[in-house]
């Protein structure tokens, strides 16, 4: 989200500064074009991914729950509750085993991961600084929102990926884990503008961000491969389930255990009308537009960079 949310602000004439979490490598692919730029800052963001939580979780913790307690105690000590507005990166992943579909800002949490356990200690102490030291400070409670520049590992750009190689000759099949969890999955750009808008009003508020329809994992793969012409069928259940290109046989996905999460989330579905009520706010990239977009710029990834 930083480097669309870097460029939705600066287009805005915003002067842009960033953090970074700590990595092996200085990374600015994603904003080199803003990068360049004197008055912008790197972009950085916390741990997000939900799986890799299970094996980071004191990280996860560290970085998601108290990374944002510190933000707050900045404002809070450096006398900024006045002119510093802050928003928070909330998660659906806070529905986790999901109590009323589909979920809304009132809707009771129930994590299913230290990612999503962590969230939900920064999406309280949000609330507990805003109410006790007048912060305006919100929660934006984002459902799963995609882009071109999501990360590799993520299931979204692990399909899309790996289906332009496979329509470039550069991979026969890849492996996936549960196909049938659904998620709302709507575009980052989109989902910027929520949290830009979420700052513009006049009291401080928590909404959620969503597109108000849920598609699976399979779905996901099924339209990815129908963008490149090719119709997948799936034989077997379980983990012996395949899904094989209906013309020539060919398996090109698999069930692979070790994509399962210790504790899975299956559903989850925002009901975003407080958004559209209050902030005017809509989606206008559409599920089937999100796919194709990811699958053409892989496509095009892929032939200047087979390695990559």
């Amino acid at each position: 989200d930083g480097s669309y949310l870097a460029e939705f602000l600066i287009e805005k004439g915003y002067k842009v500064h960033g953090i970074i979490r700590r990595s092996s490598s200085f990374n600015t692919a994603r904003i080199q074009h803003l990068y360049k730029n004197p008055v912008t800052h790197k972009q950085g963001s916390a741990q997000s991914h939900v799986k890799v939580s299970f094996d980071l979780s004191e990280y996860t913790a560290n970085v998601d729950a108290l990374g944002t307690l510190r933000i707050l105690d900045a404002i809070k000590i450096c006398g900024l509750e006045k002119t510093v507005k802050f928003y928070q990166a909330s998660t659906s992943e806070l529905y986790g085993m999901v109590q009323e579909i589909p979920q809304r800002e009132t809707t009771p949490f129930y994590p299913r991961s230290p990612y999503g356990v962590a969230k939900l200690y920064g999406f309280w102490i949000v609330v507990n600084y805003r109410e006790a030291y007048n912060i305006f400070a919100v929660n934006g409670i984002l459902f799963n929102h995609e882009s071109p520049r999501r990360g590799e590992t993520f299931v979204t750009r692990k399909i899309t990926r790996s289906v332009a190689k496979i329509f470039l000759g550069q991979l026969e099949y890849f492996e996936l884990g549960n196909l049938d969890a659904k998620r709302d999955w709507g575009h980052a750009k989109d989902y910027v503008e929520a949290m830009w808008l979420m700052l513009q009003q006049d009291q401080p508020q928590d909404f959620v961000v969503a597109t108000g329809e849920a598609h699976s994992v399979r779905e996901f793969v099924e339209i990815a491969f129908k963008h490149i012409g090719r119709e997948i069928v799936w034989e077997g259940k379980g983990i012996d389930e395949v899904g094989k290109e209906k013309d020539s046989g060919i398996i090109r996905v698999r069930v692979n255990p070790k994509y399962f999460r210790p504790a899975e989330v299956n559903f989850l579905l925002g009901d975003s009308t407080k958004a559209r009520t209050n902030l005017k706010w809509a989606p206008k990239i559409s599920f089937l537009e999100l796919v194709k977009e990811m699958v053409d710029s892989d496509i095009e990834l892929m032939k200047r960079i087979p390695s990559a």
